[in-house]
């Protein structure tokens, strides 16, 4: 949840503008619901309008208020598809609606995103279970569970003016439904999603009291919290062991990415450890740790990001350029097919840092850097193996038992060893005749 509430994508944005959505909707504050939702999809992620659905089908087929819904929905999308067209639009130098693009490439080409890699169908739910674990599971069965108590609790439709129980959970299983059977999965296509995987799997222990209340304990206490609190509170012991254990193994795991370019920062500002001025340009490269770079905002100011090289076939990100008109550039070498471009690849000798990790596995576009005496490891800090670990004891910390299972490897920083000779050519340079 804490990597959903800090990313700054579009996922994230729909993800906080949903929740607003639905919990005016549960509300009965159908104008906010409507205005927040369109927010959602326009300004975030147009498939974030999964979202809306269930709300559309409460105003039109039960709460009979089709033109209300018509309504605020043309003055959400007055109110933000006008300025949202004219800002793209001004900034790309042509006509551009930002969401109908979206739309169009991911489901009307013949591609769509599979270009960019296909997961098996357990993906989402290992992947919900490792960021939720007991409340995914949870969150899952809420629905079954509360209509199955439904006839034990006697309830009448009458008792509430909410939309009923399964209408609120329906986003959630709608976007399990639109999303899980996609080949083309990743983990922040479930972000819009978390804040009611927390709601579901609330819902679902609370119903699960109750029920256990009425089943064993209802001829000796009227009221299900004075026994029954004794679930909750070992529920919420075993989640927060569950998460306190996977926050641990993340960060003695696989922070070394993120650690390796923070040190970038204190190598460009001492001497001793970075010996060109700070008016050099730097190039720091990567090979086949380019998808673990954490952002260019690690790097320091005149310093480069650059690609080597490695057994990735796929298209590498190309850098902005920084002219003034930057946004309306077509930038050259692109394609949407996801094909190799090797004009992002870089000689090695252009390279004054490369960031790698030293598995044993290696190949001629991989090899071990950390072998080769043009190049000295300044940093290195211990990085997991996941192949060759225990998977589950290095998906959860458990003490002694992931030490003892998992293996590492190291994830070095290596200088070039002869960088001073910048230096050396430069003053050649300058010293005149």
């Amino acid at each position: 949840m804490f990597i959903a509430s800090t990313a700054f994508l579009p996922s994230t944005f729909s993800m906080y503008a949903s929740s607003i959505a639905l919990a005016a909707w549960f509300q009965r504050k159908y104008e906010i619901a409507i205005f927040a939702t369109a927010v959602s999809s326009l300004v975030g992620w147009p498939f974030a309008a999964i979202l809306g659905l269930p709300i559309v089908y409460d105003l039109i087929i039960l709460k009979k208020k089709l033109m209300l819904l018509i309504k605020w929905s043309l003055i959400s999308l007055f109110l933000i598809a006008i300025p949202l067209i004219y800002l793209d639009s001004r900034h790309f130098g042509k006509f551009v609606f930002a969401p109908l693009n979206i739309v169009l490439y991911n489901v009307f080409t013949s591609h769509g995103p599979d270009l960019y890699g296909s997961e098996p169908a357990m993906f989402y739910f290992q992947n919900g279970i490792l960021n939720f674990n007991l409340v995914f599971l949870a969150a899952l069965i809420s629905l079954p569970v509360m209509l199955l108590w439904r006839p034990l609790e006697g309830y009448s439709r009458k008792s509430s003016k909410g939309p009923p129980i399964y209408l609120c959970l329906a986003p959630l299983y709608l976007w399990i439904i639109v999303f899980f059977p996609l080949a083309h999965k990743e983990e922040r296509f479930l972000f819009p999603i978390y804040p009611m995987i927390c709601l579901a799997g609330a819902c679902c222990l609370d119903t699960i009291q109750k029920m256990y209340h009425h089943v064993f304990l209802k001829r000796w206490f009227t009221e299900y919290l004075e026994i029954t609190s004794g679930v909750s509170v070992v529920f919420c012991i075993a989640f927060c062991v569950m998460s306190l254990s996977r926050t641990i193994i993340l960060y003695r795991g696989y922070h070394a990415p993120m650690e390796t370019f923070m040190v970038l920062g204190k190598f460009s500002t001492e001497e001793s450890l970075h010996p060109l001025p700070p008016e050099y340009p730097v190039n720091v490269c990567i090979g086949k740790e380019w998808h673990r770079f954490p952002s260019s905002f690690f790097l320091p100011d005149n310093w480069n990001l650059q690609f080597l090289k490695s057994e990735f076939r796929g298209q590498l990100p190309k850098p902005y350029s920084d002219l003034p008109n930057a946004t309306k550039i077509i930038p050259t070498d692109m394609n949407d097919q996801n094909l190799e471009e090797p004009s992002r690849y870089v000689d090695i000798n252009s390279c004054d840092y490369i960031v790698d990790s030293d598995y044993p596995n290696h190949s001629s576009l991989e090899p071990r850097y950390s072998r080769d005496l043009n190049w000295n490891i300044t940093y290195s800090i211990p990085f997991l193996d996941s192949q060759r670990s225990h998977s589950i004891l290095r998906a959860f910390y458990v003490p002694f038992l992931t030490d003892y299972y998992c293996s590492y490897v190291d994830y070095n920083l290596l200088q070039k060893a002869n960088i001073r000779d910048r230096l050396i050519r430069r003053k050649k340079k300058t010293v005149p005749k």
